[in-house]
């Protein structure tokens, strides 16, 4: 196994991890900016009004995009077991 091997497995990892966890930070950023935009322009300042949305947007968006980010961590998973011979040599 080269290092060229590990950098390489290394940066797919990193580039899976921000790609499954993108659409849930997205969603929790929005909802965030829209509660924060709604409690400045009213002047209500309670923290369950930016708690709640965020959770009930970010499970949502979770469950919606569940069997994209599933078929993705598998298709990762599965190169690298079937790599495993090559990473031997």
């Amino acid at each position: 196994m080269t290092q060229e091997m590990i950098i390489g497995i290394a940066r797919n990892a990193v580039e899976l991890t921000l790609l499954l966890s993108l659409p849930t930070l997205i969603a929790g950023l929005v909802v965030g900016v829209l509660v924060s935009i709604f409690q400045a322009a009213t002047q209500i300042q309670e923290m369950t009004l930016s708690f709640v949305p965020k959770l009930l947007a970010i499970f949502l968006v979770s469950i919606l995009t569940f069997p994209f980010l599933l078929n993705k961590l598998l298709d990762f998973t599965r190169n690298l077991i079937e790599q495993i011979p090559v990473f031997i040599r």
